[in-house]
């Protein structure tokens, strides 16, 4: 298995996350668990999902809760039901917010998210013994 080098560049660090892979941004996509969260399923972050409620740390819309209606891979950015702003024109439009401003505060469990979780757990207990 080869290491990856990590350049200390910033210019280079923004190109790759701009030339990412669609799968490779999802994982980039980690957003922080809640407290009781953290300690009930012994992880930090987890990706974000459609569905999830989420608290806006930072930003316009700080300390407000809403849940996520939709996750661009893409831009790398997450629109929640709650974050909408008026344009001059009148209609509403939804602003997007970057994940490093969210907290998970309720995850949208189904079967797939759940092995998933199992298996990170899984996996920091091997690696801590």
């Amino acid at each position: 298995m080869v290491k990856k080098t990590i350049s200390k560049s910033p210019g280079k660090q923004r190109r790759q996350v701009r030339t990412a892979a669609l799968h490779e941004r999802k994982s980039l996509l980690k957003c922080r668990l809640d407290e009781f969260l953290q300690e009930e399923y012994g992880l930090r972050s987890l990706v974000i999902k459609k569905g999830d409620l989420v608290r806006i740390m930072r930003g316009q819309f700080r300390d407000t809760e809403g849940k996520v209606t939709s996750v661009s891979y893409k831009k790398g950015l997450v629109y929640l039901d709650n974050t909408t702003i008026t344009k001059a024109d009148g209609k509403e439009a939804a602003v997007p917010i970057h994940p490093s401003n969210l907290m998970l505060v309720k995850l949208e469990l189904d079967d797939e998210r759940k092995t998933l979780i199992e298996n990170k757990v899984m996996k920091v207990a091997e690696s801590e013994e």
